[in-house]
């Protein structure tokens, strides 16, 4: 499963501060390592990777986010080394500051020896693929290193207002946005080596392929992606979390290499929170797309080629 959350007490402790209690209208979920632990035994699943993502760390002030930064990866590292055979973390980063980021990049993967890296979809009044932020992909590039990418409620103002939660539309389109301007700057095409895990089927994404293809006929777009938004769209990872519907999973492989899907949940994010696991792993099973084979991967083998230390494990 490679996308599920921990919210530790210093993280809770540390927003609240700042006057944040919970992630966008909602307050924080119920959780706890031992629950973890228990719902993957129920489950059957092997081993878990751990982000805290949104609402991030960013509350517009760098100092309090480069040390709720330090302490929460070191927390997240401490629970791989309690189970390193069922955790693996993927860390923050203090962007807006992008040296800083770096920085942590190079603590994170170097000296903490966490797995990759947790990357908000924007931060401040950025999203992802902003040429300010190259360096930081440079350095991400360099090191091959596997991202995790999760959304934030957008920073839109003066819309008008919906009766429902953002939560059920927000979240994905947010994703969208993200991908989208990371191929609008070529942010794909100039740093192949990252590998990017695109959560929740990187939102509505898969049902925008013919919209996005407009980028290809831009001249000057199209030095930026050379081989054309479907080319680059199939390179990156897609999990799976809160979106296996029959129509989606059939929507994401005419945009997905099968063997870049990947098994994920969201616990304990979703609103139904345990049961999103098991309504997960039902629909995985019994999608009438997937082969035996392609499932296999889907739920274990893709996700391990990605992350070859469980596979040892």
């Amino acid at each position: 499963d490679v996308h599920q959350h921990v919210i530790p007490d210093v993280y809770k402790n540390e927003l609240a501060r700042v006057g944040v209690l919970g992630s966008g209208e909602n307050p924080w979920p119920a959780w706890s390592i031992p629950r973890q632990l228990e719902l993957m035994d129920e489950l059957g699943i092997d081993a878990v990777l751990l982000s805290i993502a949104s609402p991030g760390a960013w509350f517009g002030d760098i100092d309090f986010t480069v040390r709720l930064v330090k302490t929460c990866n070191e927390t997240m590292a401490q629970m791989v080394a309690d189970h390193p055979r069922k955790f693996g973390a993927m860390s923050f980063v203090s962007l807006p500051d992008v040296e800083q980021a770096c920085k942590d990049v190079a603590y994170a993967l170097d000296v903490l020896k966490m797995d990759g890296i947790n990357l908000q979809s924007h931060t401040g009044e950025r999203y992802l693929g902003h040429p300010d932020e190259n360096e930081l992909y440079a350095e991400l590039d360099r090191r091959r290193a596997v991202i995790f990418l999760h959304p934030q409620r957008p920073p839109a103002r003066n819309m008008p207002h919906y009766s429902f939660p953002a939560g059920y539309t927000e979240l994905t389109f947010d994703t969208t946005r993200a991908v989208t301007n990371m191929l609008y700057n070529g942010t794909f095409a100039k740093y192949p080596n990252i590998r990017w895990i695109m959560p929740h089927m990187a939102g509505v994404t898969p049902f925008l392929l013919f919209r996005l293809g407009g980028l290809d006929d831009d001249p000057k777009i199209r030095e930026r992606i050379p081989d054309g938004v479907a080319a680059y769209l199939r390179r990156l990872y897609y999990d799976v979390a809160q979106s296996p519907s029959p129509l989606a999973l059939r929507a994401l492989l005419e945009i997905a290499d099968p063997s870049r899907i990947l098994f994920g949940t969201d616990y304990p994010s979703a609103r139904n929170v345990e049961k999103v696991m098991r309504d997960t792993i039902e629909a995985v099973r019994t999608f009438d797309g997937f082969d035996d084979e392609t499932r296999r991967n889907v739920m274990a083998r893709n996700a391990e080629r990605l992350l070859p230390r469980f596979a040892r494990a």
